[in-house]
Parts: C-alpha cells; structure tokens; sequence
C-alpha cells in the first residue's frame, strides 16, 4: 500500500496538537508526513528568515500529495490561508482537523 503524504500546516501556537496529528496521522492513519519547524530560538525572525521559511514551506508542499490544516476552534492565520491558496494552485488535497 502507498501511503499518502501530507505537510502539516498550522499556527505554532498550537505546537502541542500539531505535534498530536503528526503521530497520529502516521500511526493511526497511514500517513507519512512531513512537519514544520518551530520557531524555538529566543530572537524574532527577520523577513529574511520569514521568507526562507516560507519558501521552504511550499517545497515541502509540492512534495507532498495533501496539506492537513491543524485549525483548532477553526483559526487559520493568514500564512496557513497562503499555503492553502499555494496547495489548492498546485492540485494539493486540503485536508482540515475540524470541518470549516
């Protein structure tokens, strides 16, 4: 069987359950998936950082055969709204923890 590979997608401050359906989408659901890093250093980002990091995003969203947007009580920042618009532009399957 092939399994289906999904980048998650989602505000850090809800690392803990972007963490959760990290495992459980592998183990429960046959995934492979491809996670984000957090942001853990004690300095803001410049735009430059900014920019890599969302660059490298969309890689690993190309990458991928679905997004799976962790929007817990249903908030979407305005980044995961441009990795949704870049995923459903380039064909991507947009899977939500809670339904919209």
């Amino acid at each position: 069987m092939k399994r289906k590979v999904v980048t998650i997608c989602g505000s850090v401050r809800f690392w803990n359950k972007i963490q959760e359906m990290s495992e459980r989408l592998e183990l429960e659901n046959e995934y492979v998936v491809i996670g984000i890093i957090p942001h853990i250093l004690d300095r803001d980002l410049t735009e430059c950082e900014k920019d890599l990091l969302g660059e490298l995003h969309r890689i690993k969203i190309d990458l991928s055969d679905a997004i799976f947007v962790v929007n817990v009580d249903g908030y979407i920042g305005d980044s995961v709204k441009n990795e949704i618009e870049y995923a459903k532009e380039n064909g991507k399957e947009i899977i939500y923890l809670e339904n919209n």
